[in-house]
């Protein structure tokens, strides 16, 4: 057993290896300040395939018992993983998957087990820690060590791995991985950071990880196992001059065509072409060694022309953004909706708006909690042209979804102003470069036109690289040929005062500070050119949300009065839906909602609420009705649930000498509220009301 430790960020921080989990490659238990993280990592070995991807998975999962928890509901035993599950799981396998060594396409598997779960201590940060300790020190061919932490800003100052309260201050929310020499993923969300702070974020946050680089390199020292050889790729060489001679000019030419559809077209029929030519029987040149070339090929043509001509596929410039056009209002039965197009990419973009029953109920680590807005995105195969099989949203559809919500979430009214539950629906039309920037553009639409009071406009955009010796080319909004071919790809969110969101993962072995810097200038000239072309179909918020949207109507009433509007068992609330058609939620604050599609029906419930719940004023006449009488006076309802007592010398002037004589039961009179006794009962008077 071997255990290297450190004090990290006012934690012991610890790498433990060789007690749990031997039979794994490489298996490490992360403990940071009260988090545990068992993290495995296994590969097959001398299996056969023949995979065109390297087939590597990698699992984030918490345990309800790392926090003292049973599941709720029938099923005890965890299953399907949580949305904060497959966000964390994203974000370990896409810094890794660049890093194995080329060649290796074994079946890889990266297990990260929260085993307990300190709040405190970031589990996210100590499971990306733990993948890399465990891959490194492994058979498997992985030789290159990476961290991961959080990073927060509260007054200016940045911190590490900030606290769940620490985080509702901070205006920045921010997990990066990074090697020793270059930060390789980044996601972030932001309460409209400038550029500058940014990037400053960034620097921080690389220093910030170098320890932890530094820890799992004597981990290595001390537990490390000789790495298996990787079966050197096949030499092509002869097979690229043949395919060279035979296709590059056709190629070249290909990579002209500007139309996605019709340059598939023809790079589909070059292929075709050359397997019929070129594949072998004895197995010299297969169908995957011809594809092989081909796309190392396309990727120098198109990769030449950026550099070399300042050419892109489309024939734009590396700062040009794509036509745009904005639709909103195309759904007359949505609350919103918007249709933006950016090139051959297109969303369409619904918003709903809805009642605290449409809150979204979240149970994961953070706990039970409900939230009142979120974004679904669909990507459907047909907006690839593209046929395969319907099923449930995968890791891609719930990260593009996830990062287009934190990108809108910042600009939302709050609850209190605006009560309703807020659901946006991206479905993609089309693809061809960063639908989850088109959702995020067309869902700022769909709100405006829902008539959600929004505090700006927000759009995202893309951004690329490409880089070859010292030359390095940033590009604006990238098409999906450039994003498989480039060496980063960027995606901010903002609005035209600040950064909202950010997601970028970096396939280069270092970025400097100064293309970081460039790239994010030019993502906002990009994005505030997208703003422009935004605000010529609408520019703020509707006035009025759309007609059949539910109508709010927000009463605060005295907490010891719910149950007045409730009754027993619920008899009181409900016929005060039942007659007005209104649904009425009550806060235990005392805070009544209503709600109706018809601003007549939330009117009257409320009406009827007032009556249950108002409040008596001495010195007010009120109409009564005469409910029991006894020997020193009658009791008299003037609102509903409250009785006051008519003693017998303020029924009349005159002498009254039995109450029977002047009042029956179920009589209406006229009182006045003149007071409460010691008891604090109410007191009421007929005789003063006489003259009146």
């Amino acid at each position: 057993m071997k255990k290297i430790e450190i004090d990290y960020n006012g934690k012991k921080l610890s790498l433990e290896t060789g007690k749990i989990a031997k039979q794994a490659n490489g298996s490490v238990m992360v403990s940071y300040g009260d988090t545990r993280v068992l993290v495995t990592s296994t590969a097959e070995n001398g299996g056969e395939n023949n995979f065109d991807f390297f087939p590597l998975t990698c699992v984030y999962q918490v345990k309800t018992y790392s926090q003292g928890r049973i599941l709720g509901g029938f099923v005890k035993r965890e299953r399907n993983p949580s949305e904060h599950e497959t966000l964390a799981s994203r974000m370990i396998d896409r810094p890794l998957r660049p890093l194995f060594e080329e060649g290796f396409s074994e079946e890889t598997q990266v297990i990260a087990t929260v085993v307990s779960y300190d709040m405190e201590a970031s589990p996210a940060a100590a499971a990306m820690l733990g993948a890399s300790a465990s891959l490194l020190i492994s058979d498997i061919p992985y030789k290159i060590p990476v961290a991961g932490i959080n990073v927060g800003r509260i007054d200016g100052e940045f911190i590490v791995n900030p606290s769940p309260t620490q985080l509702e201050e901070s205006d920045l929310d921010l997990f990066m991985v990074a090697k020793k020499e270059a930060i390789v993923m980044v996601e972030a969300g932001c309460k409209m950071v400038s550029e500058e702070v940014l990037a400053d974020a960034l620097r921080f946050g690389h220093e910030a990880i170098l320890p932890l680089i530094d820890l799992q390199e004597k981990l290595l020292k001390e537990a490390g196992k000789p790495k298996r050889e990787v079966k050197k790729p096949k030499d092509l060489s002869a097979l690229l001059k043949k395919v060279t001679s035979e296709a590059d000019k056709k190629m070249k030419k290909a990579l002209t065509v500007q139309d996605k559809i019709l340059r598939k077209e023809e790079l589909s029929k070059i292929k075709r072409e050359l397997l019929e030519k070129l594949i072998t029987e004895d197995g010299e040149f297969t169908k995957k060694d011809i594809s092989t070339v081909l796309d190392d090929m396309e990727k120098k043509i198109i990769r030449e022309d950026i550099v070399k001509k300042g050419r892109r596929i489309d024939g734009r410039k590396c700062d040009e953004i794509r036509p745009i056009t904005c639709e909103v209002g195309l759904l007359p039965n949505a609350h919103g909706s918007a249709l933006f197009t950016r090139g051959e990419t297109q969303a369409l973009v619904v918003t709903t708006l809805g009642t605290k029953d449409g809150e979204q109920m979240v149970d994961d680590p953070l706990g039970l909690y409900f939230k009142r807005f979120y974004l679904h995105y669909n990507f459907p195969a047909y907006s690839v042209g593209e046929v395969r099989r319907l099923g449930p949203p995968g890791r891609r559809e719930i990260g593009h979804g996830n990062l287009a919500e934190r990108g809108l979430m910042n600009v939302l009214p709050k609850k209190e102003n605006f009560p309703y539950t807020i659901r946006i629906v991206s479905e993609i039309t089309e693809s061809n470069g960063s639908s989850s920037m088109a959702s995020v553009c067309g869902g700022s639409l769909s709100l405006m036109d829902a008539g959600v009071p929004t505090s700006e406009p927000v759009a995202g955009v893309a951004m690329g690289l490409v880089q070859e010796g010292k030359q390095t080319i940033v590009l604006s909004d990238i098409l999906g040929d450039e994003d498989h071919v480039g060496d980063m790809d960027f995606k901010v969110v903002g609005t035209r005062e600040g950064i909202t969101a950010l997601q970028m993962d970096i396939k280069l072995d270092g970025l400097s500070q100064e293309t970081i810097q460039k790239a994010l200038a030019q993502a906002k000239t990009g994005r505030l050119h997208i703003l422009d072309e935004m605000e010529k179909s609408i520019e703020t918020a509707r006035d009025n949300i759309a007609p059949h949207a539910p109508r709010f109507i927000q009463h605060k009433i005295p907490a010891d009065k719910i149950r007045d509007i409730i009754g027993p068992g619920g008899k009181i609330i409900k016929s005060i839906q039942a007659e007005t058609g209104a649904k009425i939620e009550i806060e235990d604050s005392g805070m009544v909602s209503i709600s109706s599609s018809d601003q007549t029906s939330a009117e009257s419930a409320l009406a009827l609420i007032r009556e249950l719940t108002q409040e008596v004023e001495i010195g007010v006449d009120y109409e009564g009705v005469v409910k029991k009488i006894v020997d020193f006076g009658a009791f008299v309802e003037i609102l509903p649930n409250t009785q006051g007592l008519v003693h017998i010398s303020e029924i009349s002037s005159d002498r009254v000498n039995k109450v029977e004589d002047v009042l029956k039961e179920e009589q209406t009179v006229m009182v006045k509220a003149i007071g409460r006794d010691k008891r604090g009962k109410l007191k009421l008077s007929i005789k003063a009301t006489e003259g009146n």
